[in-house]
């Protein structure tokens, strides 16, 4: 047996496959089967006069998602997927499959997450799953290769890192707990052992958000570093994505193929610098007159858009009529993409007023939404760094800027194309006396944090780090819309099962 995978290690060999049937049809006396078993997919081509009449049969009563032996001799075929397949010279059936839920035709989400066990097969799922993979081994990589220490996080905590109110509360025996929401405390106390640690690991987060971006069970990396500044810890958030996006595209490309990913717009992430700017200069630019300028222009370029996509699917539809039939695959398969891109304009000129608002009634203080990130980043190419956010909506644990009470020496990585916000850290505060007033000012308990003070009792030095939640970096770079696609099996407001 070998994998699909490895076939072009086997050119003109005969192997054995085992795997499913993903897809198949028919041509007079031939079968052409794609046959996929986890590592990709090959057409498999079963010519009646080259089987035993029982091999023939066995091929006839198969459906989709069937699980089968097949044996064949591999030939190199620059049209086939993967650029070989296999000529048929024996078939097993291992099991009939009944009616497969899922078809190629189109599904609507509620009904593919009901089924997101079987969903996980489809090529596009299959393709971002494998994305996912290579981020993680790429971070693993990066940190290890750096001299970091993986270590582990608690999931049960009897303390929050930012407070309670979005933490999900369960019991622990007679005491009360809760579900991480960060193992960043924790990092903290390993990295005054080892000086560069990372935890990776499942964090929760109790929102009541039904958003794109947001999941109630997400992965979390958190790198923690003795002796790091603010500046250093974006140095190394920089070096960390640049080096993770180079390693997708260059170990992906089949994967980031399927999933139709514009790459163009991942290489610029790898060869162009982040830009750095404060949050005071991301409310300026949020609230410019060019900021102003640049929506409304974006309305008329939307409806330019639309027009012209409008007329396209009027001439395609009347030439589909006459068209022969591989030309008629081509055109429904534009009209979708066109309806695509349709409800994606409509949803931009719904929203662009919303978010025009928004921008130019900024107040100097207040967190950035959703919108104003993705406006925040249409002005780059590449990942920016918010830097120096109002003390005020930070984590008590965030060192003030020396320069400006005020200011909290944190930093927020906004993603490129709408993505929002991947990765957010800061440097700690690092002096006692400050820690224990903080504190305090969050109404939080010095006794529960006693640990976590300690860990200035005892030979505090200045440290910083940072969070990257994984299934955001895996939508960003899969070019996904919505993070329930990056992780196997999503838990969101509303879903619990599969």
């Amino acid at each position: 047996m070998v994998y699909i995978t490895n076939l072009a290690e086997y050119k003109d060999q005969q192997v054995t496959l085992k795997g499913w049937i993903y897809n198949f049809r028919s041509s007079k006396n031939l079968y052409f089967l794609e046959v996929r078993d986890g590592s990709g997919i090959c057409q498999c081509v079963v010519a009646k006069d080259s089987v035993s009449e029982e091999a023939w049969e066995a091929a006839e009563s198969l459906r989709q998602e069937s699980s089968l032996e097949i044996t064949g001799r591999v030939v190199e075929d620059e049209r086939s997927i993967g650029g070989y397949e296999l000529q048929v010279s024996d078939l097993d059936v291992i099991q009939i499959a009944k009616d497969y839920p899922i078809t190629l035709k189109e599904h609507g989400v509620d009904f593919l997450m009901e089924n997101r066990h079987l969903w996980l097969r489809s090529r596009r799922q299959w393709a971002a799953m494998r994305v996912r993979n290579e981020i993680i081994y790429a971070i693993h990589t990066f940190f290890q290769e750096r001299g970091f220490v993986q270590m582990d996080a608690p999931v049960f905590t009897g303390n929050a890192a930012e407070g309670t109110t979005n933490l999900f509360e369960t019991e622990y025996f007679d005491e009360q707990a809760y579900l991480t929401q960060s193992g960043q405390l924790y990092g903290e106390a390993m990295a005054m052992a080892h000086g560069l640690i990372y935890t990776f690991g499942p964090t929760f987060r109790a929102e009541k958000s039904k958003t794109r971006r947001h999941l109630t069970e997400f992965w979390m990396i958190e790198p923690e570093m003795a002796f790091y500044d603010l500046e250093m810890n974006m140095d190394l958030a920089e070096d960390f994505i640049r080096f993770v996006v180079k390693r997708v595209l260059d170990r992906r490309p089949d994967e980031l193929d399927i999933l139709e990913r514009d790459t163009a717009k991942l290489k610029k992430a790898v060869s162009e610098n982040f830009p750095r700017i404060s949050y005071s200069e991301a409310v300026e630019t949020l609230r410019s007159e060019e900021m102003a300028d640049m929506l409304d222009q974006m309305v008329e370029d939307r409806r330019t858009e639309k027009a012209t996509l409008r007329e396209e699917r009027q001439e395609i539809t009347k030439e589909r009529g006459q068209a022969k039939k591989w030309r008629k695959a081509q055109i429904d398969q534009r009209i979708k993409d066109i309806a695509g891109r349709m409800d994606q304009i409509e949803e931009d000129l719904r929203n662009i007023p919303d978010w025009r608002a928004s921008a130019l009634n900024f107040r100097w203080g207040e967190d950035f939404g959703g919108s104003d990130e993705t406006l925040l980043t249409m002005q780059y190419d590449t990942p920016v760094l918010v830097h120096r956010y109002p003390a005020d909506i930070k984590a008590f644990y965030m060192k003030r800027d020396p320069e400006d009470e005020n200011l909290a020496m944190a930093v927020d990585m906004l993603a490129p194309e709408g993505y929002g916000e991947i990765i957010g850290g800061s440097e700690r505060e690092a002096d006692l006396d400050t820690l224990k007033k903080r504190l305090g000012e969050h109404n939080l308990s010095e006794e529960v944090f006693s640990w976590y003070l300690d860990l200035r009792r005892y030979g505090t030095v200045p440290h910083s780090g940072f969070g990257l939640g994984l299934e955001r970096t895996v939508a960003w770079l899969c070019g996904l819309d919505h993070v329930r696609e990056t992780i196997p099996f999503p838990r969101m407001m509303g879903r619990l099962t599969p």
